[in-house]
């Protein structure tokens, strides 16, 4: 055990001698929160639409009247024909064209239909879907209004009327940024865990210090143990830091237990740092670990869950993650923060990074040679 605090001792002394240390530690979450929870949103917040009213009558006024009155849609217009339209959807100037067509008035009057045209930019498949339901309600309630204005009927109901009253629960003002919040921590977490410790090791093996150290009576698991725990305390650290501004800044609501929340945050960094310093073993230079942790970040994170829910992803993506801790802490995350799970809720995420996190250390302790 001494042997352990005499290498935690040195560890920290020469983390705190490291001029640029410091500033990661507080910088790094600071940043993060602060502009990628803001950037990171699948909110609509600006439509630019483009409507062809080749009918200019009373009707289509009023519907474009309806459209103009959303906040986020920005309308301009393009009379009489689409080819501006199109034009402007080619260059990415807008997001989608309306085309009334000529005599929908009178369509609507004398055969109660009329036909309405409206084109999508679709390169980003997530935001044309949004773009669709949105002005396919506007024109749905529309529609609703101006039967009850001809017809003198409210609206087409059933005989049996079904009312549905909306209720959304955990995040009731549905707002993106407690969704995301916790996902940013995760990967602030994971950045610190992964990165910094096995850098710190190969940074030994760069300047020399490892040969000596190699050449001591410290076994290998002491070793291993003392470049963990100081970024282990380092990244609590930065989640706890993390979720203050998270708090702070956008409201977010802790509904759980923040000693549930931190102990498991302390399973995964155990796998986490494990992982870390597993890849500095077999790599002998800074830019060999960027370039290794890099690829495994970029693979972990997008696969976690953090924009697109795992159970939306295909069969074999869903089974490639029972070995992605980052799967297993996005989800202890945000039902911690947001649902206010508890330890039993959570008991699968906690068995499967405990054996994750037993598997990298062990094959970092394994790795690990002492030669001179």
């Amino acid at each position: 055990m001494k042997t352990i605090l005499y290498i935690l001792q040195k560890e920290f002394r020469q983390i705190f001698r490291n001029k640029t240390m410091l500033p990661m530690i507080f910088a790094v979450p600071l940043i993060q929160m602060l502009v990628l929870v803001f950037a990171a949103t699948f909110d609509m917040k600006k439509i630019d639409m483009v409507v062809v009213d080749k009918d200019l009558s009373e009707t289509s006024r009023e519907l474009i009247a309806k459209f103009d009155a959303i906040p986020f849609y920005h309308l301009a217009f393009a009379v009489p024909d689409e080819t501006l339209g199109e034009e402007m959807l080619l260059s990415d100037d807008a997001d989608a064209i309306l085309v009334i067509p000529a005599n929908m008035e009178r369509s609507l009057i004398r055969n109660d239909k009329a036909r309405l045209q409206l084109l999508v930019n679709a390169i980003d498949g997530n935001t044309a879907q949004l773009i669709y339901a949105y002005s396919s309600r506007i024109i749905g309630h529309f529609n609703r209004n101006l039967v009850a204005e001809w017809k003198g009927i409210p609206e087409f109901t059933p005989p049996t009327e079904i009312k549905m009253a909306e209720s959304y629960w955990y995040n009731t003002e549905l707002d993106y940024k407690w969704y995301m919040a916790p996902g940013i921590l995760a990967i602030l977490v994971t950045i610190i865990g992964m990165f910094m410790s096995g850098m710190n090791l190969v940074r030994e093996k760069e300047i020399g210090t490892i040969e000596q150290l190699n050449v001591t009576p410290v076994k290998k698991y002491q070793f291993i143990i003392g470049k963990l725990v100081p970024f282990w305390v380092i990244a609590l650290f930065d989640l706890a830091f993390g979720l203050f501004i998270a708090w702070l800044v956008f409201d977010l609501p802790i509904v759980g237990s923040l000693w549930l929340l931190f102990g498991m945050a302390g399973v995964y960094l155990v796998g986490v740092l494990g992982l870390g310093l597993f890849i500095s073993t077999i790599t002998d230079t800074q830019q060999q670990i960027m370039f290794v942790s890099f690829f495994f970040m970029i693979v972990f994170i997008l696969m976690g869950g953090i924009f697109t829910p795992v159970e939306s992803m295909p069969h074999w993506a869903q089974t490639a993650n029972l070995v992605n801790p980052i799967s297993y802490f996005m989800r202890i995350m945000r039902n911690i923060i947001l649902k206010g799970s508890g330890f039993i809720d959570l008991m699968e995420e906690f068995l499967s990074l405990t054996a994750l996190g037993i598997t990298f250390l062990s094959l970092a302790i394994w790795r690990y040679r002492k030669t001179t």
